[in-house]
């Protein structure tokens, strides 16, 4: 027996009625879904028309506000990379299957 009392993995976190593991991770829920990889593809690039979008509406605003509506557009085009690299991971996973 190794370092932890328990043998398997997130023992400590079973549920004593449902009796599994309640700990979810990212990658395990989106593979429960299925093939979501070309869906988060979609969504990055929604993202970035979301992104110019905003920031060219940021350009018809006051000048009082228009600081933070550009703000608000570089905010949102920080999404598309991160949303990008969950399609690419997930897609990993899909061909393991």
């Amino acid at each position: 027996m190794g370092r932890w009392p328990c043998a398997e993995p997130h023992a400590r976190h079973k549920n004593a009625v449902l009796g599994y593991s309640l700990v979810v991770t990212v990658g395990t829920a989106l593979r429960r879904v299925g093939p979501v990889s070309a869906a988060l593809h979609a969504t990055s690039l929604g993202l970035i028309g979301l992104c110019l979008t905003l920031w060219i509406r940021a350009k018809t605003v006051d000048q009082d506000e228009r600081g933070n509506a550009e703000r608000r557009a570089i905010f949102v085009g920080l999404w598309p990379p991160m949303v990008w690299l969950l399609g690419d991971t997930v897609r990993e996973f899909e061909k393991e299957r």
